[in-house]
């Protein structure tokens, strides 16, 4: 079958390279959104999709607006049968999705019709879900509703980042996207309606979203530092008013009943802070403007005591 692939985020690299290895299907051209500015000195940088469309010279465009005209056409271009959708960043209009000759499908980072949108894999460690998983779907033209066509299971480590979970969904990518185009090619692919009243959604997380509420419990706080890990982060405000980043791994310990956000102590390198129940240590952060270090790093010639507290913006 000819492929198009619609993808930017590094999690459908995988699938990309598995499609293009295929003797089964023919990788006609990739879409994926415009480089974008990066660093302090803005130099545009290229998805991981669009460096491995470079190095097999697969035709790659890049249109800032999926639903204009000239990308239609471009898509329409190729008589593709089915269009491959893995972390795009823009929705399909009705003009695209009826473009193949048998489907437009979607990877998805979720088990649907859990966490539709844009943060899946941060909202099932945030949760403390047990399970996720990957699901093939037929897109439609709400906001991941279309009908499943495959899925797959994967178990949530306990140490779990959504850094690491990102990693391992990706990895399940290529088996999936294969035998859901397999399916497609015979003509019996299984549709399975999903259960929209079961449906759940989860929107685009921004740098606001990752600051820690000492009112939540010790529990609550560690799953958001491992949730919003690499990104967007999690950060909190240290008696002298620095705006700290936290990172993994942290420890929790229950029998604490102080005032939220109080410093318990600051000794073997690690800083405990009482939460709304419980309390959390951490030793590796990240003040504004500076690299990631250890506490004693930070604490040096800091008189930061047991006692003061922590998320008081100044």
């Amino acid at each position: 079958m000819k492929i198009v692939f619609l993808g930017t985020g590094e999690i459908g690299l995988p699938s990309l390279k598995a499609i293009y290895d295929s003797p089964d299907h023919d990788l006609i051209s990739v879409f994926t959104q415009p480089d974008k500015p990066f660093g302090r000195k803005g130099e545009l940088k290229p998805s991981e999709i669009k460096k491995f469309a470079l190095t097999k010279n697969i035709p790659i465009y890049q249109p800032h607006k999926i639903r204009e005209q000239e990308p239609v056409n471009q898509l329409s271009q190729g008589n593709p049968d089915v269009l491959v959708v893995v972390a795009y960043g823009q929705i399909l209009p009705k003009a695209v999705l009826e473009i193949p000759k048998i489907a437009c499908i979607n990877l998805h980072a979720s088990l649907l019709p859990s966490y539709r949108g844009a943060s899946p894999i941060q909202a099932a460690i945030l949760n403390g879900d047990k399970q996720t998983g990957l699901t093939s779907m037929y897109i439609g033209e709400g906001l991941d509703d279309g009908d499943i066509l495959k899925s797959k299971d994967l178990i949530i480590n306990q140490d779990e980042t959504a850094g690491s979970l990102h990693d391992r969904l990706a990895s399940l990518g290529p088996e999936l996207i294969i035998e859901s185009l397999n399916l497609l090619s015979t003509g019996q692919a299984p549709r399975e309606q999903q259960d929209h009243d079961k449906a759940t959604h989860v929107s685009k997380l921004s740098r606001s979203d990752g600051e820690i509420d000492w009112n939540k419990s010790a529990e609550s706080i560690e799953r958001k530092v491992r949730a919003f890990d690499p990104w967007p982060g999690t950060f909190t405000y240290f008696p002298d008013g620095t705006l700290v980043k936290i990172f993994p791994p942290t420890s929790i310990e229950k029998n604490h009943d102080c005032e939220p956000g109080v410093i318990l102590s600051t000794q073997s390198d690690n800083v405990t802070v009482s939460c709304g129940e419980g309390a959390i240590s951490f030793s590796s952060m990240q003040p504004a403007g500076r690299k990631k270090m250890s506490l004693s790093s930070y604490m040096a010639g800091k008189n930061i005591e047991p006692g003061a507290f922590l998320g008081i913006k100044k």
